[in-house]
Formats: structure tokens, sequence, C-alpha cells
């Protein structure tokens, strides 16, 4: 969340200063006047809208913990890879958002994004991640438009009400549907990166677990790994030339 601030900025031309559904405004409004609200407050603009979050159920955050837990144990085992969960990230003049789970390539390791001197991150992470519960319509159509836009490269929607998963990848000229194979989707941008989706949704399967596990122990993924350390090896050579 944005840390609070004691400065006050007037809303233009609406008469308050609080943010509300539906309001329109540019990014950078939008970040003044949500570094005043309560904590806990959430909301984002995407798209020059914002879009304020609804109280999150138990529904909503039981598998958003499994999700976390699935994500950050590939970034634990994928040297180079970060990550952060519900991470103020700008993505252009009208848009400021906090993906559920954000996993993207560190910059020392040759990432593209970059972190601010506030915290907050500027730029697409490689993959975004969101779990819809009252929130599905518009993470499959606003935010998937506004993602594809900014350069996301993989895009991943958990589906409560349903149990379902959509993943999209980076196709020619936007987002495609990610087939899974043999039920288990494979990750083209992080190598290794499996996800079991029936798992998900169970109170209780290692299934969840064992399915990561495979995927890091791919050539693939070692691969991948050797990948990441060149480019911070070779990054690190070039600051010190």
């Amino acid at each position: 969340m944005l840390q609070k601030s004691a400065s006050r900025v007037t809303k233009p031309d609406l008469g308050c200063d609080l943010l509300e559904n539906g309001d329109h405004m540019d990014q950078k409004t939008f970040h003044e006047l949500y570094k005043q609200t309560p904590e806990g407050f959430r909301a984002e603009l995407i798209r020059g809208v914002v879009f304020v979050a609804s109280p999150t159920r138990l529904r909503h955050s039981r598998p958003h913990g499994r999700v976390s837990m699935w994500a950050f144990q590939y970034a634990e085992e994928t040297p180079g890879i970060d990550g952060g969960i519900g991470t103020t990230t700008i993505l252009g003049e009208e848009t400021e958002v906090e993906p559920d789970i954000g996993l993207f390539i560190d910059p020392e390791f040759g990432g593209r994004v970059t972190v601010d001197n506030d915290g907050y991150i500027q730029g697409p992470p490689e993959v975004a991640i969101e779990v819809a519960n009252t929130s599905a319509t518009i993470d499959l159509n606003t935010k998937r438009l506004e993602y594809e836009a900014a350069g996301v490269r993989e895009y991943i929607v958990f589906l409560v009400k349903l149990k379902e998963v959509r993943w999209f990848t980076r196709g020619k000229a936007s987002f495609a549907p990610l087939p899974p194979v043999d039920g288990i989707y494979r990750s083209r941008v992080f190598p290794g990166l499996w996800l079991d989706p029936v798992a998900v949704f169970e109170k209780h399967s290692p299934k969840l677990t064992e399915t990561l596990r495979a995927g890091l122990a791919t050539p693939e993924h070692a691969a991948f790994v050797a990948k990441l350390a060149k480019q911070a090896a070779k990054r690190t050579k070039g600051d010190k030339a």
C-alpha cells in the first residue's frame, strides 16, 4: 500500500478529496490523493478511471494465500526473480494498479522494471496475477487490456466463483490464451513455473507444490537460472567498466 502523507491535494472539478468509483483523473493526481486515504483503503486507477476495492472475503483470501505461496516459492528457487503482493505499480500517465501478485526479473539481473525513490514499481512486471472474486469482470476486461497495452508478458486470473484459471500469454500482437498441457499450465515466460489449476481451489492439496517442484526440476528451469546469472554478471561487468 502507499505510504500516507500529510500534504493535501484538491481533486479537480469534483468538489471533494476522496477517491470514489468512477472518478476520472491522471495518475499523478490519483497518487497524491491515494496517499491521503485511511489505512486499509484500496483503489486502483485504470485508464484514467478509479476503481475502489471491495472488502476481502475468505473465499478470496484463501486461494490468494495459496497462489502467493506458489508464486513466491518459484521466486525463491529462481535467483533473479522478485515480486510483491499488492505493490503499487505505475504503468503510465493514466494507470496505477496493485496486482494481487506481480513477478518480475530483478533489475540487477537485466529486468525492465524500476523501483523509484519511494519504493513503488515503475513499469510492467513480466507476470501479473489477479485472484478474482467480485472483480472478475474488471480483471478479465479493463485490467487485462491495460496489462496487455503496458507490456505484461503473461497474465493469470484465478476465478474464485468458477474455480477456474485463465492464463494469457503474449502473442504476436496481443494476449492469447495459454492452454494447459495434460492438465498443467506451463509458463512460457518463466520456465518451470507450472500450475495444477485444480489444486489451487482445494483446501488441502499437495499437488500444488508437487507440480511446481516438477517444473523446477526441468532442464528448462536450470537453463533459465543460468541465463539470469549470465545477465547479472554482464550487468555487473558493465557497471565496473
